[in-house]
């Protein structure tokens, strides 16, 4: 063999070893909670909003809580939806084995309709969803 197809067969072989590893941990990312919730109290959701007026909240929050490999460290995107449309977007770290974050969504009057908040992985897939009305 030549150095140049030992080169392109080891940067090959690096390559695959590479794309597996990261798709095995994105792969192993998994939410054990997640909840659209009116305050976050010690680092917990205090509730589990369904239903809501807009006049009896200043701001949501919606919580997640991940299952993963030790040493992950990635990111995730909330998104805010309102009938089907993005009203807010969140990046938010994902470090560690046992992991929990949150986005706050200020709460508008006159906001109501059909709310959702997906969680969604650096591909884009939706890990979970979470819908509430607000009145």
């Amino acid at each position: 063999m030549n150095r140049t197809t030992v080169f392109t067969t080891v940067a090959a072989i690096l390559f695959l070893c590479l794309a597996g590893f990261s798709e095995s941990h994105a792969g192993d990312l998994k939410i054990t909670e997640m909840a659209v919730t009116t305050k976050i109290v010690k680092g917990n959701p205090i509730d589990s909003v369904r239903r809501i007026s807009s006049a009896s909240v200043k701001a949501l929050y919606c919580f997640t809580r991940f299952s993963a490999p030790e040493d992950t460290d990635t990111s995730i995107k909330q998104l805010w939806y309102l009938n089907d449309e993005v009203v807010a977007e969140y990046e938010l770290p994902v470090k560690g084995a046992h992991w929990r974050t949150y986005s706050r969504k200020v709460v508008e009057k006159g906001l109501s309709g059909e709310w959702r908040c997906d969680a969604v992985d650096s591909d884009g897939k939706v890990l979970k969803s979470v819908s509430f009305r607000m009145n």
